[in-house]
């Protein structure tokens, strides 16, 4: 992201008074400086992006094909930062304080965030203590309000200094992607895998994506829901995949793929092998449960809740579906996963279903996005990929 804080944000800022005039020389008049310096600053910042953001004619100018995506993209990231700027504080020191944000003020915030100290966000950053320090106390004097608190021997962000993190990293996030696609190289993806998505559903759409997309960056991080979330809100990660929530947040949105259906598994000579199992009978044996608070592990805790049976001990909590696999096949462990996860060991008779009297535990696997997303030709692909390949999979209920 480097990259993003060599850009002027006051050259930016005139971008959209360039598109709103639709000539230079009204432009000029209304930013207040010469027509020759506005020529001069859309001329950087083309350089910058790699594409021509307007066509010149004797009528005025207009953006290109390939620079509408570019302005659609900065105006974007720049309602961000306004946004955020306001939401940081209720009583702002001037009126609109955005025309005086610089991306110095924007990486020392997100610097002193990441580091949890001057020193450390200045190394990062490869600028000096006192020049980061001041840029941080520099905005907030522009809002207002105290952003960095001391902590112990660091520091860390206050609530308004935390508010205004989230909006710069979505406003950085949508500029990085500006100068990503006006590139010449095949773009960038990242995507939160949460555990069901990882063993079969990822694999194969993103085998079918690089087919056709052989440049593409993509990056794949793994974790749970609650891991995952703050990436995806904070711009980190583009999207996640795997269960969906019954009542998802506001800012999100849910894009249902398939239905899958949990179901208790063990190794093929667990002694409740070839037999239907009561919840008592469940309960007698160890079992290996999600970490912390999770979609399945509040799905397991209420399967034995609403029978009225006490939880079976769960002494080993687990998000590696790779170590429960090996656990499951040397002890007498229970656990409750998808089919389709342990798919191999069931197939060579390593593990089995454990038939039981356990309800039906379907759910839904899918796409969860930001509500606002504006997804890259990259990243549309990858959607239009993972779509086929879930339709491709066949998810039949537990028998």
């Amino acid at each position: 992201m480097d990259r993003v804080y060599e850009l002027n944000f006051r050259h930016l800022r005139l971008l959209d008074t360039v598109v709103s005039q639709g000539s230079l020389s009204t432009a000029a008049r209304e930013a207040g400086i010469s027509q020759p310096a506005l020529t001069q600053a859309i001329a950087k910042l083309e350089s910058a992006f790699g594409v021509q953001l307007f066509d010149r004619t004797p009528l005025g100018v207009a953006p290109t094909p390939s620079g509408r995506r570019v302005l659609r993209r900065v105006a974007r990231a720049m309602q961000r930062l306004a946004t955020a700027l306001k939401a940081a504080t209720t009583a702002p020191q001037r009126s609109g304080p955005e025309r005086y944000l610089t991306s110095a003020h924007v990486r020392g915030l997100l610097g002193v965030s990441e580091a949890g100290s001057f020193m450390h966000a200045a190394e990062l950053a490869g600028v000096s203590v006192p020049a980061l320090h001041r840029s941080v106390r520099d905005l907030e004097q522009l809002c207002g309000t105290a952003l960095v608190e001391r902590r112990g021997r660091g520091v860390g962000l206050t609530r308004a200094g935390t508010k205004l993190s989230g909006g710069f990293m979505l406003a950085v996030a949508e500029l990085g992607t500006a100068l990503e696609e006006g590139g010449q190289g095949g773009g960038r993806l990242a995507i939160g895998a949460m555990a069901l998505s990882r063993s079969h559903l990822l694999p194969a759409t993103l085998a079918d994506l690089l087919r056709s997309s052989p440049d593409a960056q993509v990056d794949v991080v793994e974790g749970s829901y609650l891991e995952l979330v703050e990436f995806l809100r904070s711009g980190r990660i583009d999207v996640m995949v795997g269960a969906l929530r019954g009542h998802p947040a506001r800012d999100l949105q849910q894009e249902p793929l398939f239905a899958d259906w949990l179901t208790v598994i063990g190794r093929a000579a667990h002694p409740l092998a070839g037999r239907l199992s009561s919840f008592e009978e469940l309960a007698d044996y160890p079992w290996i449960v999600a970490r912390r608070a999770s979609n399945l592990l509040e799905r397991w805790q209420s399967l034995f809740d609403e029978a009225g049976v006490p939880r079976p001990q769960a002494p080993i909590r687990c998000g590696s579906v790779a170590m429960i696999r090996s656990l499951l096949v040397r002890t007498d462990f229970l656990t409750l996963l998808s089919p389709d996860q342990v798919a191999a060991e069931i197939e060579t008779g390593l593990l089995i279903r454990i038939r039981s009297v356990v309800p039906d535990t379907r759910r839904t696997i899918g796409a969860i996005t930001r509500r606002d997303w504006y997804p890259t030709p990259l990243q549309e692909a990858f959607m239009a990929a993972l779509r086929t390949s879930a339709a491709n999979m066949v998810h039949a209920a537990p028998g």
